[in-house]
């Protein structure tokens, strides 16, 4: 089992994270769409990093995220659901931790925890972001926790909170 950040995304990685991303979230209809919808606007963001978590050649984990602005979706979105003194304190220019995960049939090997890890290690960011479940119990939420990042409110939708995390 290998691990490397990525700053700069090769064709190989390109062509690699569909399948991994799929197995874990399925939450688009099919790559083409994934792919126009989410992954090449991502990756033309500024700050782009990506984490991979390889098997031999098989990608079985990633973990990736970009500098977040206002004017972005998610920014904008989560502004309007924190705090204003909060939306104030941590928006516009963090680290925002788009996607982490890992297929089901490596998980439980503390691959999450070192994607976690390799994605924001030498940020020169200092505020980082994310939105998870609002769920305590739930094992991401707990490693995002164990990692140092605290609950700043409720996220966009249902059952779902955003967590930050000081560099």
């Amino acid at each position: 089992m290998t691990e490397a950040v990525r700053i700069e995304v090769t064709d190989a990685d390109r062509d690699g994270v569909w399948p991994a991303y799929d197995a874990v979230f399925g939450d688009q209809p099919d790559e083409a769409t994934w792919r126009a919808r989410v992954w090449e606007r991502h990756l033309a963001r500024a700050g782009f990093r990506l984490a991979s978590a390889l098997d031999a050649d098989r990608l079985v984990g990633l973990a990736y995220g970009y500098t977040g602005e206002h004017g972005q979706w998610w920014t904008d979105q989560v502004a309007t659901a924190l705090a204003p003194d909060v939306a104030a304190a941590w928006l516009g220019g963090h680290f925002e931790m788009v996607s982490i995960g890992v297929v089901p049939d490596a998980r439980g090997r503390g691959l999450g925890r070192g994607l976690l890890r390799a994605v924001v290690e030498g940020l020169p960011h200092d505020r980082l972001l994310l939105m998870t479940t609002d769920d305590p119990a739930d094992p991401a939420r707990r490693l995002y926790a164990t990692q140092g990042w605290q609950v700043l409110g409720p996220g966009v939708g249902d059952h779902t909170v955003v967590m930050g995390r000081r560099a």
